[in-house]
């Protein structure tokens, strides 16, 4: 059956079925792929995309910083820094799209 978005479709299969295999906690899941999206760049979309993962596991910004942190020393501080833009960027956009809704 084809669909009008086969690319979110696919990304979401393949992300249930990881949540499906895995043993650790949903905070560790989710901690484990922020760590994984800042060691391979991942644009500002990637992080959009595990939003709502990260605030249904109840991490905080704290929790983001010390998994950056954590990383650092193995990805670079290039890495690192450039995760924290990719971060800001796609706050900046969740901002935008909620003040367009209140207004709209």
């Amino acid at each position: 059956m084809a669909t009008e978005t086969p690319v979110l479709d696919t990304i979401v299969d393949i992300t249930t079925v990881s949540i499906e295999h895995n043993s650790v906690s949903p905070r560790d899941f989710v901690l484990a792929r922020l760590a994984a999206l800042i060691a391979v760049d991942a644009p500002p979309a990637s992080y959009l995309a595990n939003a709502p993962a990260v605030e249904q596991a109840g991490l905080t910004a704290r929790d983001v910083e010390g998994v950056m942190i954590a990383v650092a020393p193995i990805v670079g501080t290039p890495r690192v820094t450039s995760a924290a833009g990719h971060i800001l960027r796609a706050l900046g956009f969740v901002i935008a799209v909620g003040d367009a809704d209140m207004n709209g």
